[in-house]
């Protein structure tokens, strides 16, 4: 069965994006490219939820991104991906599957035993968060605090349980904190 793992970056006062849905206070860097290269080297699939999935491929589908980050954009646009979403009913990014559904579907559709990275996702992450699907978190806390906008989880299971696995410090000032759920239950 394919280990699922959460990547978001958050702020230190533990906010996925800012007011307005802003995520312009991210610190992406070569350090952090790499991290995220190989991350999702590691990965059969990337899983979104609409709003994530929708920002992604409307930027990674672009010549900037290309330009600009060429090794996560290939990456990006070779994985197979799977979007979420009770509302979107067809995905305009080659290589994407909408399903209806989470897990049970999603299991169907994996052909080893991959991982899925699920990139963002905050609402799809609090939900897997709360079916305890989740086996792997990786926040990469940024050194800002932001005061307002949503939670990285915003619907918490009372009974988390995690272990902390690995800490990892990036000159930016962004530290990884690698995480294990005890709770995993796919």
């Amino acid at each position: 069965m394919a280990k699922w793992i959460s990547q978001m970056v958050v702020s230190l006062d533990g906010k996925a994006e800012g007011a307005n849905g802003s995520i312009d206070w991210h610190q992406v860097d070569a350090d952090y490219n790499a991290y995220a290269a190989d991350l999702l080297e590691s990965a059969e699939a990337i899983l979104f939820g609409r709003i994530t999935y929708e920002l992604m491929a409307a930027y990674w589908t672009t010549a900037e991104a290309k330009e600009r980050d060429p090794v996560i954009a290939e990456v990006m646009n070779r994985l197979p991906k799977y979007v979420i979403s009770r509302t979107l009913s067809q995905a305009n990014w080659p290589g994407t599957t909408v399903l209806q559904d989470t897990s049970v579907q999603l299991d169907a559709e994996m052909n080893s035993n991959g991982n899925v990275v699920i990139l963002g996702s905050g609402k799809l992450v609090s939900a897997l968060s709360a079916a305890n699907a989740i086996d792997e978190y990786q926040l990469m806390v940024n050194p800002v605090v932001l005061a307002s906008g949503p939670p990285f989880l915003s619907t918490l299971s009372p009974n988390l349980l995690l272990d902390l696995v690995r800490v990892q410090p990036f000159p930016s000032g962004n530290v990884l904190l690698v995480y294990r759920s005890r709770n995993a239950s796919r």
